[in-house]
């Protein structure tokens, strides 16, 4: 049998302000500089109470119009991290923020998830390449 060894190493910084809204989190993702990739990637930001950022965590690099996401993988690092809450994040590559089908699909899919886990996801940010950003929760996706 043989056994797997996850880590989360937690490293001294500063300490984040708390987002207040879908507009922080679009400047923190160009900060990190998500906005201007050539491939989609996926993040989950770890949340404390005060939704302060405590781990960012990649969770896929896709092609240039999409990438392969589950909860399991979403999640994993949100139970290990005792997050309160995450925030989902991704960027497309095209410049257009706009959310697609699949996109309206997986958020709904970790919302549910995130219930079940006790473990809001706060929202979902989608970044274009010159940090125009689309919020599900500001947008109205947010039933």
């Amino acid at each position: 049998m043989s056994r797997i060894r996850w880590q989360m190493v937690r490293e001294d910084g500063p300490v984040p302000d708390p987002f207040r809204d879908a507009g922080d989190v679009a400047k923190y993702l160009v900060r990190q500089g998500y906005a201007d990739r050539d491939r989609e990637a996926f993040i989950v930001l770890l949340l404390d109470v005060k939704h302060r950022v405590i781990a960012e965590e990649v969770i896929s690099i896709g092609i240039l119009d999409g990438s392969l996401i589950h909860p399991r993988e979403v999640f994993k690092a949100a139970v290990a991290g005792s997050a309160a809450a995450i925030l989902i994040v991704h960027n497309h590559p095209s410049g257009d923020p706009s959310p697609s089908g699949q996109d309206r699909e997986v958020t709904n899919r970790l919302r549910k998830a995130g219930e079940i886990l006790g473990i809001p996801v706060v929202d979902h940010v989608i970044i274009g390449s010159t940090g125009e950003y689309f919020s599900f929760r500001d947008k109205g996706d947010w039933t």
